[in-house]
């Protein structure tokens, strides 16, 4: 037992905002999208009061939480006296509190461009959101196994609601591809899970961790059973070649500011698990297909980045982006060491704020124009100056231009693949290349170019808008001049990880 509430009060704050909006008439429109912006407030405090509580230089788990829960022991239920004992366990270590404080503050934003975006329903669609924000928090939160997952789970019903409902014309469509891979990748992860549990008697991840590193060479088969499972589980959620198909679908088909958490933390789990989990129970597994991972990443990084160079749909360049940007974080996490897992999770994040801004540049886009065929938006840089000098700005975090989070990831993950596998890392390196010719031909085929009169009279970017942008772009600048307030919560975390590879 323990005194800590602080994470469980994170984790299911928004079922505050929940509880409101259940009692509030469906006519208060101004009411109900009020209570369900203000709503993801109490988290983001929460979040940050964490994030500024946070012992940097601690190691192992904070703000934990263990009590009972699940508890069959001695009941009689099991036979031979079998120990299914399952204890609601928090706690967070590096790479889980950036994460958090990331999910605050995407969710908090995008609960705004919800309010701007979205026409009606905001008493179904902000309960559903906020539903979505506490299975994310509790993802990143948990320390059990079966918490993981219920957690994981949770982001699953709300996302095809939110797709399926608020999404665009092929909508349906979209939320049952994603339910249908999501559900899929969520089978052999409940699998792998049960697995787990069965050879080590606990759900608890650390116990495991060790567990599963102390385990001899007699259960190597199984743990190459289990890596695969997880990787296939995570993969599709991140996702990794050929898993990707779904995401496509959910990036053009779903609201603009759903994409925004979608694209900016649900791909992150897949990126967490694969790293907490994968390489967490697995380091010796990992290590001998360290060059498959290489390759793999290649392989994302060069098929997003030149199909997303011949899209004729901004969302679609942008979806093909997100691909090409999480083959980024499959280098870092190829290279097993200190820099290129670093590069990993500094890409995790820095994706996360870039990807988040970007879409909703392109969701303000569509409010105006009702288009996202690059070709029908060509000259807005006329009519809108400034929302295109930010797309602009976006675009160039996005390519890794110094002095900005992306070009830290990116130099990062690399520098740590070079080391370890220079040829794959070189073959890699066209990907930026590519990258920088994708996005800078959609940015000036949207900006320069003739301008229709019907987009003549359009209007610049709102103040309510700049919120959100400006936002992002300072946590997108801080990351990249002063990387060193990501670096150091996460040293903990990556010696923990560099430990059981032996590094």
């Amino acid at each position: 037992m323990t005194d800590s509430y602080l994470l469980s009060l994170l984790i299911f704050s928004p079922l505050v905002g929940i509880i409101i909006l259940a009692f509030v008439p469906k006519g208060q429109h101004q009411l109900l999208k009020g209570i369900g912006f203000s709503a993801t407030f109490l988290p983001l405090i929460l979040a940050f009061v964490a994030f500024t509580s946070f012992d940097q230089g601690g190691s192992g788990n904070q703000f934990v939480e263990t009590r009972e829960w699940i508890n069959f022991s001695n009941s009689g239920l099991l036979a031979h006296g079998v120990n299914l004992s399952i204890p609601y366990e928090l706690g967070l270590n590096g790479f889980g509190m950036v994460l958090v404080l990331l999910t605050a503050v995407v969710s908090t934003l995008a609960a705004l461009a919800s309010v701007i975006q979205i026409k009606a329903g905001w008493k179904a669609y902000f309960m559903l959101f906020l539903l979505l924000e506490i299975g994310m928090l509790g993802v990143f939160a948990s320390q059990n196994l079966f918490l993981f997952f219920l957690f994981f789970e949770l982001t699953l019903i709300p996302m095809y609601f939110l797709i399926g409902k608020w999404g665009f014309l092929d909508r349906e469509k979209a939320a049952n591809s994603f339910l249908i891979y999501n559900g899929l990748g969520s089978a052999v992860l409940l699998i792998a899970i049960v697995t787990l549990f069965v050879i080590t008697n606990t759900t608890n991840i650390d116990q495991i961790t060790m567990i599963m590193q102390m385990i001899g060479p007699e259960a190597d088969n199984i743990k190459w059973g289990l890596l695969v499972a997880l990787l296939v589980a995570f993969g599709v959620k991140l996702p990794i070649f050929p898993l990707h198909s779904w995401m496509l679908r959910v990036h053009v088909q779903a609201p603009p500011a759903i994409v925004m958490l979608h694209s900016g933390i649900l791909l992150k789990i897949g990126a967490y698990g694969l790293i907490r989990l994968g390489v967490g129970f697995f380091p010796e597994q990992v290590t001998q297909m360290a060059a498959v991972l290489g390759v793999l990443g290649v392989i994302n990084l060069l098929y997003g980045a030149y199909l997303a160079l011949i899209q004729s749909d901004l969302k679609m360049v942008l979806a093909y982006s997100s691909i090409s940007h999480m083959g980024i974080v499959l280098i870092g996490v190829a290279a097993l060491n200190d820099v290129g897992l670093q590069g990993a999770i500094f890409q995790v994040v820095s994706h996360g704020l870039i990807s988040a801004l970007l879409f909703f540049l392109i969701g303000m886009y569509y409010e105006r124009t009702k288009t996202s065929m690059i070709a029908n938006l060509s000259g807005l840089g006329r009519s809108m100056p400034i929302a295109s000098g930010f797309l602009l700005v976006g675009a160039m975090a996005s390519l890794g231009l110094p002095g900005m989070s992306g070009f830290i990831s990116e130099f990062l993950a690399f520098l740590g693949l070079f080391r370890e596998m220079p040829i794959i890392a070189a073959v890699g390196t066209l990907g930026i290349i590519l990258t920088a010719v994708y996005l800078l031909r959609a940015v000036l085929n949207v900006t320069f170019g003739p301008t229709p009169k019907k987009w003549e009279e359009l209007k610049d970017i709102r103040p309510i808008e700049m919120i959100p942008v400006l936002v992002l772009l300072a946590f997108i600048v801080l990351i990249g001049v002063y990387p060193s307030v990501l670096a150091e919560p996460l040293q903990a975390s990556l010696q923990f990880i560099l430990a059981g590879i032996g590094g």
